[in-house]
């Protein structure tokens, strides 16, 4: 069997659990059929339409939701993916196609009808499933881990999940796949933001093949079945993935879907899975004036040569994440999620390497690299980078890191309940402590969210900025736009009152009511307590895949931006870039840091926390 990723099949499930776009691939399916009669057993088929979504619902109904517990619960049956008790079965799923298997401990007969590794992405309102070709001997060993009775993978074992997949080349592929579907469905097919200090407009892949290929005035990218989420360019990394999508729905454009798949993964096999690429070319094909050079090797990844204005721009966009608590026995945490993005403006096919320094100073915990990099050495603070560039934006490298400057927002939120409906906040916040110029904070807000109260009076006037209240919010506006902090730090506090519409309790009775009263009045010694424990009760219940909704959670949100570094002290030295063969081409290099979920918890309040050993 190659070692490659091939992909057997694919599925799309949208929100109705049903399946409204399938592709099978028969030469990939062959080799697997030619795998199991090598070894004299019964060639396991590819499931219908209707198979796969009655599995996958019955799936979701065991599991609790679309993506599972990912750890053993009292809910787990033996079989199923929690029971292997490991997270990575939230995104790594297996569906059983028997309904009367799900009950049944004959491995044979399960092997035989459970379609295993199947990467799980959810985007927009869909789900997509892709199945890549495994040995059978990969399958009778993930059976093996789904019935035996003791929880997770014991230390030093050599039989885990994590090490099974870990030897699986196919799993990454399928998942490369997944998400390129995911963005075609989501139509979140824009190119990574490249920051440009002072030129002409940063186009795309399009604006790079326009004169090379002799169009005057390109027409526009194909456009994406639906709108994109996201409201920039940027692409993020730390994004989390829901299993109840918000966005809005229309409809799948299935010949997108096929056009793709012809060009980026013919007979199942993926080749390029670029969305640009793919795009550019069906927009403009090729053209017999501009052959391919003979005596260098042309990448899948650039299509095109490029011809014009010479010039190489670096962009790094670092997202920073923090839980701010504020209190003595929970530690605050904060973290980096940063990429570089570049562009590069060559003619021919060039090599370009540079020194990415800093590696040290920056903590970084997880790293990784477009296809056209190579890393050839390395060392404990720095990190050499060679590359031959594709055309347009793309993003070269994806980090984790820990923020070397310490949080752009410290300070604390406390929110006291002096009634039902009443309660008194005081925030009190340093921006940019410890912070030197050229770090810049563009603008900076924070929010409180009361997504199941509504606002009806409100008293409170901040040491700096404005405020703006709706019905379910107050937000602070500390920097507005026009107003940025360089060169030093800004402390300032907000004190205030709000109160809210009362609320509409769900009562039995009078007489039950009150005695339920007295009883939590005498079981309660704290007032405040008692008054949460009151409004906890005629708070309708919310899903616990919106954390930052369950139960009584109080919390304000931080959004900020800050260009001119990066918080992580990860950097680019342009002087250092090395371009060869060797070109006059100016290199020029930005950053910017906006926040993800950059959370003050409530310090008076209950806060979810991980637990450290």
């Amino acid at each position: 069997m190659p070692s490659g990723c091939s992909i057997r099949a694919l599925w799309i499930i949208n929100n109705q659990e049903a399946v409204v776009f399938s592709r099978r691939f028969p030469v990939v399916e062959k080799q697997w059929c030619s795998v199991y009669k090598s070894e004299n057993e019964n060639t396991p088929r590819l499931p219908t339409d209707q198979q796969i979504s009655n599995a996958f619902t019955r799936r979701k109904r065991r599991e609790g939701s679309t993506r599972g517990y990912g750890i053993r619960v009292a809910q787990s049956t033996k079989g199923s993916d929690s029971w292997v008790d490991d997270p990575i079965t939230r995104h790594i799923i297996s569906l059983c196609l028997s309904e009367e298997d799900d009950d049944d401990d004959e491995s044979d007969k399960n092997e035989r009808n459970i379609l295993w590794p199947i990467a799980l992405h959810t985007k927009a309102l869909y789900s997509i499933l892709v199945l890549p070709l495994v040995e059978p001997k990969e399958m009778k060993d993930y059976v093996k881990l789904c019935r035996r009775s003791d929880c997770g993978p014991a230390v030093g074992e050599d039989l885990s999940l994590s090490s099974l997949l870990l030897n699986i080349s196919s799993v990454t592929g399928a998942f490369m796949v997944a998400h390129a579907f995911g963005d075609i469905v989501s139509g979140d097919t824009v190119e990574p933001e490249v920051v440009v200090s002072a030129s002409p407009s940063v186009g795309g892949l399009f604006d790079s093949i326009t004169g090379s290929i002799g169009i005057s005035s390109r027409p526009k990218p194909v456009a994406a079945p639906l709108a994109s989420s996201s409201p920039s360019g940027a692409a993020t990394t730390g994004a989390t993935a829901s299993d109840a999508p918000k966005t809005g729905s229309r409809l799948l454009d299935r010949d997108l879907l096929r056009n793709f798949i012809a060009t980026a993964m013919p007979f199942g096999t993926p080749l390029d899975l670029s969305l640009s690429n793919i795009f550019a070319m069906k927009a403009n094909g090729f053209s017999y004036a501009d052959p391919p050079p003979q005596e260098l090797k042309q990448p899948a990844w650039k299509p095109y040569l490029y011809k014009g204005k010479q010039r190489l721009l670096f962009t790094i966009h670092e997202t920073v994440n923090a839980a701010m608590y504020d209190r003595d026995e929970i530690p605050d945490n904060v973290s980096v999620a940063g990429q570089i993005n570049c562009r590069a403006e060559l003619e021919g096919l060039p090599d370009v390497s540079f020194p990415l320094a800093g590696l040290s100073t920056a903590h970084i915990e997880a790293i990784s690299f477009h296809p056209c990099a190579q890393v050839p050495a390395h060392g404990i603070d720095k990190q050499n980078i060679v590359f031959q560039p594709p055309l347009g934006n793309f993003v070269l490298m994806r980090y984790q890191a820990g923020c070397g400057l310490g949080p752009p927002v410290k300070g604390f939120y406390q929110l006291s309940m002096v009634s039902e409906d009443e309660g008194a906040f005081l925030f009190k916040v340093h921006l940019m402590e410890g912070y030197r110029a050229p770090l810049s904070m563009e603008f900076c807000t924070i929010t409180m969210p009361f997504p199941r109260r509504r606002i009806v009076a409100f008293d409170g006037t901040p040491s700096a900025g404005t405020v703006l209240t709706t019905e379910h919010s107050v937000e602070w506006r500390i920097l507005g736009s026009g107003r940025s902090l360089s060169g030093k730090s800004l402390e300032a506090t907000f004190p205030g009152t709000i109160k809210f519409s009362p609320l509409q309790s769900r009562r039995r009775g009078d007489g039950d009511d009150e005695e339920s009263e007295d009883e939590s009045v005498e079981n309660v010694v704290n007032a405040e307590d008692f008054l949460v424990q009151k409004m906890n009760k005629d708070l309708p219940a919310v899903e616990l895949e919106e954390p930052f909704c369950w139960q009584a959670y109080d919390y304000a949100k931080v959004s900020f931006k800050i260009v001119g570094a990066s918080v992580s002290r990860m950097s680019i030295d342009t002087k250092s870039v090395n371009i060869y063969p060797t070109t006059k081409s100016p290199v020029e290099f930005s950053a910017q840091v906006t926040s993800g979920d950059y959370i003050l918890w409530n310090t008076l309040g209950k806060a979810p926390s991980a637990a450290v050993v």
